[in-house]
């Protein structure tokens, strides 16, 4: 079989088309649900003319039809396009155009947001998933249960092949989003499929073990991010890959997120740094639910504070909490077991097997001997192929180094002793104050260590002595004030002087994307008004 996102469900589905594979809220579908759904799907899709290597925009919640949607797309060799459904419409027309999508699949919600992105434009077909609402499109399309009526639900699919494209959109921090193209097989295996975690090797096969894996007793596994953005989706497609239950949610509450862990008797929860992290447990300590049976929780793209990390093991000691670094360039990259009542260093990760560390000159540095030292992370053997559509990103992404292929999506790290790497942020927030490098997420870091505060973002503004200024916005606890010269002091005891705020502005909330991560275009814009006013 070709090591393909298709081909591998499919395979599970033949080991195991009676398991529970996915639930959200009152849905509950097999292996054999979703396959039938999905193959039923890839037809419409044929039938109005969608064809292999066609691009297909999706832009939908957490809902069962997304997911069948993708693997149909899969399935007949389409690139599936995620959209976020937070965009406007000039940020709707952007990625319509740079996508080059020619068909499209949405909730109904989103209706009137697309007319206006779309405007004149025609695509080959529109395929509408209900969600409740009640808005017409203006443009052609057909429900989703037409779409699927009377289509045949058999795999007879052509061929194939693991260079089949895989296409997943990124906003990151700033800037239009970029889509960042994968050979499937990579995305399997940067998941961990088919590697030898121990040596680094891989294993060219789909073999007895990954067919092991989907025979025994399955794991439910809880995905709070939104499946339109990598870490849900990949979170997802490894679960699926290896035979196991997967639970989402169509969006973050977090009364509901307990009820469903202690319903769904959920062992994993992965998760989006502080801010799911931190409203989950403190929902859990009000009291009412009960979580026992987790076992592990991984957070990843964003700072999982120490405060945050201490209570999480508290309410669980025996919990198997994890960081997660990696980006949508690269995939999973390291990970660090979390210990309660360590002093916060911010995200500490081993070095993996396919990871390294770069300084500016592109000179590999050695983990070994250079301890102490920063650099660049980055990846090689399974990386993206490029950016759709933007030869001069990829080239200052995508480096070669003694002939060997890296993606370097700009994540500063130190180098630690034992091959371990402490995360510093990304280099394009990275704050230049009278020549000193500042990185956002240690002053956060520290900034969120003050009992007053519950969220901040930290950025940088125009200084006229100094080129650039830290600054901050900081959100407080409910019902605090909150004396912003008493939070400077606090972060002298850990923080050099240049590293401080000298600009903090308190907000009612610190502006986040829906997945959670940073959104600092926008705490600019806040800060900029702020100061104006």
């Amino acid at each position: 079989m070709a090591l393909t996102i298709a081909d591998l469900f499919e395979h599970v589905v033949d080991v195991c088309p009676d398991r529970t594979a996915l639930i959200i809220g009152g849905d509950r579908l097999t292996y054999a649900d979703i396959e039938a759904r999905a193959n039923a799907f890839g037809h419409h899709l044929s039938s109005q003319g969608v064809a292999a290597g066609d691009h297909v925009g999706l832009m939908a919640r957490n809902v069962t039809d997304h997911v069948v949607a993708m693997l149909g797309m899969f399935k007949i060799r389409a690139v599936p396009i995620n959209i976020n459904y937070r965009y406007t419409a000039s940020e709707l027309d952007y990625l319509i155009d740079n996508s080059g999508m020619v068909a499209l699949v949405h909730e109904r919600q989103y209706a009137p947001v697309l007319a206006e992105a779309l405007g004149e434009r025609r695509l080959l077909g529109v395929t509408v998933i209900e969600d409740g609402s009640t808005h017409e499109t203006t443009y052609p399309s057909v429900a989703w249960a037409a779409a699927l009526a009377g289509q045949p639900t058999a795999r007879d699919f052509a061929e194939r092949s693991p260079d089949d494209l895989y296409i997943v959109y990124t906003g990151g921090t700033t800037g239009y989003p970029k889509g960042v193209m994968w050979r499937q097989e990579d995305v399997w295996r940067t998941l961990g499929g088919g590697i030898d975690f121990a040596t680094g090797e891989r294993i060219e096969e789909f073999t007895q073990s990954q067919v092991a894996a989907a025979t025994t007793q399955p794991l439910v596994c809880l995905h709070l991010g939104p499946i339109m953005h990598a870490n849900g989706q990949w979170g997802l497609l490894l679960r699926l890959f290896t035979g196991q239950t997967s639970v989402l949610l169509p969006h973050f509450d977090p009364t509901e997120i307990w009820q469903a862990i202690d319903r769904e008797q959920v062992r994993t929860i992965s998760m989006i740094g502080d801010a799911m992290a931190r409203p989950l447990i403190e929902e859990l300590e009000r009291g009412g639910h009960d979580g026992s049976t987790l076992i592990t929780v991984t957070s990843s793209s964003a700072i999982l504070s120490a405060e945050v990390k201490d209570r999480w093991l508290a309410a669980f000691p025996d919990l198997n909490l994890v960081d997660v670094i990696g980006a949508s360039e690269t995939g999973f990259t390291g990970n660090g077991k979390v210990d309660a009542g360590k002093p916060d260093q911010g995200t500490v990760v081993k070095l993996g097997p396919e990871t390294a560390v770069l300084d500016e000159e592109n000179r590999l540095l050695d983990p070994d001997t250079e301890v102490g030292a920063v650099g660049l992370m980055a990846r090689c053997g399974s990386i993206p192929l490029g950016y759709l559509g933007d030869p001069e990103k990829t080239a200052r992404t995508f480096v070669t180094v003694d002939g060997i292929r890296y993606a370097v999506p700009g994540d500063w790290v130190r180098i630690e002793p034992d091959r371990h790497l402490t995360l510093l942020g990304r280099g394009s927030n990275c704050i230049n104050t009278g020549g000193e490098k500042v990185y956002p997420e240690e002053v956060e870091i520290a900034l969120k260590s003050h009992p007053g505060v519950f969220d901040t973002l930290v950025f940088s503004l125009p200084d006229a002595r100094f080129g650039q200024q830290v600054a901050a916005l900081v959100q407080t606890r409910p019902g605090l004030d909150l004396d912003l010269d008493e939070v400077r002091t606090h972060l002298r005891a850990s923080l050099s002087g240049y590293k401080i705020p000298r600009t903090m502005f308190v907000v009612e909330r610190v502006p986040r994307h829906v997945t959670g991560k940073a959104d600092y275009r926008a705490a600019r814009e806040l800060a900029e008004q702020r100061a104006t006013a």
